[in-house]
């Protein structure tokens, strides 16, 4: 007999016997779901169990079954030990290859639980509908540890929310309809140490219709233009969708607000009736009539009062907005300043602390708290999406968000933002670019900036304007775990790659920023977050990662500042300071986290830079910094952060401001000018005139145009860094020995801050692997492990490297580290002993493979292409050049790092610019063929000529490349590295004459 039945079987004898004093005569016997006697193993899906999960490695709870005498049932229930310092708990799913279980004839879910008093709440979630229960809705209500002992806590479903933030995609009706469960999770308490005990999950109670119907409104906003109606849609679900057993009325009224009756509105009041027998979804409407009057006004509010019988009434009054009108900032004929100065003279301080504060979208729910709190910005954190998580229901999302601030005062629109950092990197099936260390690789400009208009188009045609993008650090160690984050390791070579910002924002003067493919960008993270030092990381297991950059002021002017100057320059609309500490040599300061550093960001950044757009904090980046809540926001603000991320804090943050500023901790007019500078963005926007999303441009995300950029981006970003015997390109009459663990694994090709902020393995967005794209041009046969039989294969492609991470989870050393995994080792071993072979690694940063490098034929470093395994197969198959350059120096051993172009010492594996080519053979002419070189690159230097120049430097590379081979010396590479950034910075003549240096020495 199944488990199910059994239980129910013994449940029923029991009720028989001896029925509970808490059921009624009526309810149904309530159904077990666990009794933790061994009946559901500790398993994961696709098989029923319970499992434990968590936000790291040391967050998920130690799971047991205990026998215990004062178990409420049987002989055992379940315990656990927990020390969470991100997020952690336990599931219990049911089995995906079964039916899903009906839990709609009941009131609710209950469950023993063995209080400690810690007055901590605990999350309890149920899974609706979906696939199964990692394909499912959320909904989640809570009950608090507030007692001691054992105790029954019963969670009516009337009591469970929506979830909107970590939904899966698929199967979503924002209906809790109980027909189709797969099971509960339990979040437990973090910052603890703690252990629980808990047992008897179990249905309860009989749900009548009141608990089963629900009325609710087709909206929480109506805005409507002065002398306009509103039409108000009243809509009757059920669960399970079951037509009403009795009738269910709508009494309604206008009520209240900030308009008046009878001058703005036409009162109405009335009900709605809906019999029994009415049909699940029926939809009844009702208008409110506005009055027109002609003296300018801010928007006012008329909340529509609705008294529900027989069934849940919506959780919001819904209300009617009459617009705000003929007031100047809405005039959008005057310059955006005089907008701007009337607009904030007409603010509260309230209001002003919303606009400088920005939550995340999971943590505002349906959206009332963006009124509510008059908040300016909303942000998705990685993976943070709408469900389903498509362009269109994207749009809906942040359309849904902007209708909230309609019910605001000045109807001041949001500003929502996303990490787009390597294209629409949240949305599945967006167009996925190389990270941008393989842009670095390309030393491309014009194709940078055309990755970043595809990004731009697909984020904007989503209802997203603003982009925390581009990182412009200058990564000077590689086992940061943001390396891949950054263009390389000269400050040059990133300069030269800020292209991007015009590809996001447009022209450098904000006036295409309203256009419908264009977003706002971010320069971050302001300053040096590329040169923390090893080992200086104080933030949870991160080694390198938000720790300390201790610089003279010579190296943060020369390395880390001249990023953000050209950023300025161009335009960029914000910049984001970041999570480390700067600690300038000789200054007595000490290290300073960047958030506190008004020196750097009013001195330099506003200062100096003349930057006038506004300053984003970093997510939490307020927690960071010493002192109180108070004093950390008096710090920040009047450091020069204008507006701050605080996800989950922002009623806190709007307190604490509002409270500083009129005990005098914070001038008014630092508010002012915060204030001031994030308006000036929404103007130049074009939000307060179509806040809602443009979709335009929707049909072309991740379309062939798009994904062609990507394509040639992924190709230009491929570095030959050997090629003996000409293994490379592969010939299509070859037959071809692929393996390795990136060969064929779409989540390892596009890396971390893809569809989720770490990223994954697998496949989690719709692209094309380096296997698939290779398959559509040879004769391929594939292993993955290289145990299949390799006789008669003419060469072998073994693609090996990193699987995805992100950020401090990355850092070298926190679970990582530079050498390849055993079976990668094992597969290049295996194929290179056997054939020719070419070893691609796709990783973020190199890896360290000198110990192999004799058995290698040919080596690219592939780095991070994205979706587009096809641009690797062009060049592997010859249908495009291999032209790619290293962006970051190449080390031997992990004891060289940090190691980087200009250092004194100076002994890689590859130097930072090595890159061979299969584009055309070197010109001859050897040490002749260079002095002619250096004189007509000099004359181009002087002639301003840099197109000229360029390609001159690059004919001496080239000459150098072929004499050196794979025997480098420090001799050889010093040189060949400081040439590569002489010719960025212009000086083609001086980049020749290093160039003649290295090949004096190979």
């Amino acid at each position: 007999m199944p488990r199910t039945a059994l239980l129910l079987s013994a449940v029923l004898l029991a009720a028989v016997l001896s029925p509970t004093a808490s059921q009624a005569a009526d309810d149904p016997v309530p159904v077990p779901v666990d009794r933790f006697e061994g009946e559901v193993p500790f398993a994961s899906q696709p098989a029923e169990g319970i499992f434990a999960w968590g936000g790291d490695s040391d967050d998920p709870p130690a799971l047991q079954l205990t026998a215990r005498a004062d178990a409420p049932e049987g002989e055992k229930v379940l315990t656990g030990d927990y020390d969470i310092s991100g997020y952690g708990g336990f599931t219990h799913d049911f089995a995906a290859d079964l039916p899903a279980h009906d839990w709609s004839a009941h009131q609710g879910v209950r469950l023993w639980w063995d209080g400690r008093g810690t007055g901590r709440k605990i999350p309890f979630e149920i899974k609706d509908g979906g696939a199964n229960g990692e394909a499912s809705e959320l909904w989640t209500t809570s009950f608090t540890d507030d007692f001691t002992g054992w105790k029954q806590v019963e969670l009516p479903f009337t009591g469970f929310a929506y979830r909107t933030d970590y939904q899966p995609v698929g199967g979503i009706d924002h209906v809790l309809g109980l027909t189709r469960m797969w099971g509960y999770a339990l979040t437990l308490p973090v910052g603890v140490r703690g252990r629980f005990a808990m047992d008897d999950v179990e249905l309860y109670g009989r749900a009548d219709q009141a608990l089963r119907a629900n009325v609710t409104t087709d909206a929480a906003v109506y805005p409507v233009k002065e002398g306009g109606a509103a039409t108000v849609s009243v809509t009757v679900v059920t669960t399970g969708s079951a037509p009403l057993d009795e009738p269910v009325t709508v009494a309604y009224e206008t009520t209240g607000g900030t308009a008046e009756p009878g001058k703005d509105y036409t009162p109405v009041t009335g009900t709605l009736t809906f019999p029994a027998g009415t049909a699940s979804g029926t939809t009844r409407t009702l208008r409110v009539h506005t009055l027109r009057d002609k003296s300018p006004e801010p928007a006012e509010t008329v909340p529509l009062k609705l008294t529900v019988t027989g069934a849940k009434a919506p959780a919001e009054t819904p209300q009617v907005v009459l617009d705000a009108h003929g007031l100047p900032y809405l005039d959008s004929r005057l310059p955006v300043r005089k907008r701007v100065a009337d607009l904030v003279s007409r603010m509260s301080l309230e209001e002003k602390a919303g606009q400088m504060t920005q939550a995340e979208r999971g943590a505002v729910g349906e959206g009332a708290d963006v009124a509510t709190y008059e908040l300016g910005s909303l942000l998705s954190g990685g993976g943070s999406t709408p469900t389903p998580n498509t362009p269109a229901a994207w749009a809906r999302m942040t359309d849904g968000f902007q209708l909230r601030a309609r019910a605001t005062r000045w109807q001041i629109p949001l500003i929502y933002g996303v990490d787009a950092v390597h294209g629409h990197n949240n949305l599945a099936g967006a167009t996925i670019m190389p990270h941008n260390i393989g842009i670095g690789a390309t030393r491309d400009p014009r194709l940078a900036e055309q990755t970043a208009a595809v990004t731009a188009s697909e984020v904007r045609a989503t209802g997203v304007p603003w982009d925390f993008a581009p990182c412009l650090c200058v990564s000077r160690d590689e086992r940061w775990g943001r390396s891949y984050e950054s263009f390389g390791e000269d400050p040059a070579l990133v300069r030269s790659m800020e292209t991007v910002v015009q590809g996001l924002q447009g022209s450098a003067d904000g006036r295409q920023l309203k256009d419908d493919d264009k977003v706002l960008a971010t320069a971050k993270h302001f300053v040096g977050d590329g040169g923390t030092e090893y080992g200086s990381s104080t933030t949870g297991t991160y080694t390198i990662d938000q720790g300390v950059t201790k610089v003279t002021r010579q190296q943060l002017e020369a390395v880390h500042l001249e990023p953000f100057r050209t950023a300025v320059d161009r335009g960029v609309g914000t910049v984001m300071p970041s999570y480390s500490s700067l600690d300038v040599l000789g200054d007595g300061r000490g290290p300073v986290k960047m958030h506190a550093r008004a020196d750097m960001i009013n001195g330099v950044l506003k200062g100096r830079m003349g930057f006038d757009g506004f300053v984003i904090s970093d997510w939490n980046a307020l927690d960071q910094l010493s002192g109180d809540y108070p004093s950390q926001v008096r710090t920040a603000v009047d450091a020069g952060v204008d507006m701050m991320m605080v996800p989950y804090g922002y009623k806190d943050f709007t307190a604490a401001l509002t409270g500083e500023v009129n005990a005098g901790r914070v001038s008014r007019q630092r508010i002012d000018d915060a204030v001031s500078r994030i308006l000036t963005q929404k103007f130049r926007l074009g939000l307060f005139e179509h806040p809602y999303a443009q979709t335009r441009n929707a049909s072309k995300i991740g379309g062939a145009a798009h994904r062609a950029v990507a394509r040639r981006a992924a190709a230009e970003s491929q570095v030959l860094l050997k090629n003996s015997g000409g293994v490379l390109p592969l010939r299509t009459s070859q037959k071809v020995y692929v393996a390795g663990s990136n060969a064929d694994d779409l989540g390892n090709q596009t890396g971390g801050w893809t569809v989720t902020w770490q990223g994954a393995s697998g496949a989690h967005t719709r692209g094309t692997t380096i296997l698939d794209a290779m398959r559509k041009d040879g004769d391929v046969t594939y292993s993955k492990d290289a145990s299949a039989p390799m006789a008669g294969h003419d060469v072998g492609v073994v693609v090996v490297g990193e699987t995805p991470y992100a950020e401090g989870v990355g850092d070298v050393g926190n679970g990582h580290s530079l050498e390849l995994s055993a079976a990668d080792r094992a597969a290049v071993d295996k194929v290179c002993a056997a054939m020719k072979c070419a070893v691609l690694i796709v990783s973020g940063r190199p890896q360290l493979i000198g110990d192999r490098l004799g058995a290698i034929d040919a080596l690219v470093a592939s780095w991070l292409p994205g979706t587009e395994g096809d641009g690797v197969a062009d060049v592997l198959y010859g249908k495009r050049p291999f032209t790619g350059r290293l962006p970051v120096t190449w080390p031997r051993s992990e004891t060289q790092l940090p190691i980087n172009v200009g250092d004194t010492a100076y002994d890689p594996q590859f130097p930072y610019g090595w890159g061979l080519t299969t584009l055309a053979k070197a010109p001859t002419g050897g040490a002749t063929a260079l002095r002619a070189l250096g004189v007509a690159a000099g004359a181009a230097e002087r002639a301003g000529a840099d197109r000229a120049g360029r390609a001159l430097v690059d004919r001496a590379r080239l000459i150098v490349q072929q004499k050196a081979g794979p025997h480098l010396t420090a001799a050889i590479a010093k040189p060949f590295a400081d040439a590569d950034h002489l010719s960025l910075t212009g000086r083609y003549g001086a980049a020749v004459q290093k160039l003649a240096e290295a090949y004096r020495a190979a």
